[in-house]
């Protein structure tokens, strides 16, 4: 290991500062983030269990969404909670390896949300182009071997990243200026060279979320094709209002992330605390905002909601 013109000695614990420039602020920005969390976690875990609970929901587009509500929830609890803590108690001290475990659950759950986005366009793919074999296609088996593939494969891509960090040696600066860890945002603090790292982790961007994108797109332009080739207007109102919570959510989960991608790669004269702002905004928004959508949108949902939180008060 190259450790030229440094003392040869390797961070084991850093110190995340939350949002640089804006200590000051941490208090009050700590309450939108609170707020999200507290809506992320109660209303992804209604949502899972009134898909678990009520047989009227076992069917696929449901237990596709019970396991985005699921994918949310562990988003937020592996990066809010560390923020939090930050802003109120000034405890941004970290271990090298609860660095490094935050940066794999953080990763794999994002490319798990991503999976989860693309079977779900399938999913409308099917309803919409092959509604009267939609049952025979969409099976609990394949659903289950589709579940299990995508987190095979976000935690068989991310797992690596694990041992190319622990080969680094952090002994440049050991303070993180944001509110958790990621993969090129620890590893640019090693003193050897870092090029593997940033290889692999744009292999990992390309072969698991832009390759997601672009399929969803694809089955999009199918939908989009079946759909205004039925003769009735009411029929293709209805198709088209199947997909709309699911094209919301789309755009709430990619369009922060291209958005932070397109000021990090152009937008050099931003300041910092508007990339980590960004950064969190791709974790609290989408995880608070699904439930809402879907809740809003789906009429089986909506009751479901309406008569749990509410037929006992009767």
């Amino acid at each position: 290991m190259t450790t030229t013109n440094h003392t040869g000695v390797s961070h084991t614990v850093f110190r995340l500062l939350g949002i640089p420039g804006l200590e000051d602020q941490h208090m009050w920005i700590s309450i939108p983030f609170f707020i999200s969390y507290v809506i992320a976690l109660l209303g992804n875990s209604l949502l899972i269990f009134i898909i678990l609970t009520k047989r009227s929901l076992h069917e696929p587009m449901y237990l596709f969404l019970c396991m985005l509500a699921g994918a949310d929830i562990v988003l937020s609890a592996c990066t809010v909670p560390q923020a939090l803590a930050i802003f109120w108690f000034h405890a941004g001290e970290i271990s090298l390896d609860c660095c490094i475990t935050q940066v794999f659950f953080y990763s794999s759950t994002f490319i798990s949300e991503s999976g989860i986005l693309l079977v779900m366009a399938f999913d409308r793919y099917i309803a919409i182009c092959y509604p009267l074999r939609y049952g025979s296609i969409l099976t609990h088996a394949l659903i289950g071997r589709m579940s299990i593939t995508i987190f095979l494969r976000s935690y068989g891509t991310i797992f690596p990243i694990i041992f190319l960090l622990k080969r680094l040696t952090f002994c440049q600066n050991n303070i993180i200026p944001h509110t958790f860890c990621e993969h090129i945002g620890l590893a640019k603090y090693a003193c050897n060279d870092i090029q593997v790292n940033i290889c692999y982790g744009l292999f990992v961007i390309v072969s698991t979320v832009v390759l997601d994108v672009l399929l969803i797109f694809i089955s999009y332009v199918l939908i989009l094709h079946a759909v205004f080739h039925i003769p009735s207007q009411d029929a293709r109102h209805k198709a088209l209002n199947t997909c709309g919570s699911h094209v919301c959510i789309i755009i709430l989960f990619y369009g922060p992330g291209i958005f932070t991608s397109l000021i990090q790669r152009f937008g050099r004269h931003i300041p910092p605390h508007i990339h980590i702002l960004l950064a969190n905004v791709c974790i609290l928004v989408p995880p608070m905002l699904n439930p809402i959508i879907y809740g809003i949108k789906t009429k089986q949902i909506r009751d479901q909601v309406v008569e749990v939180l509410f037929t006992k008060q009767k």
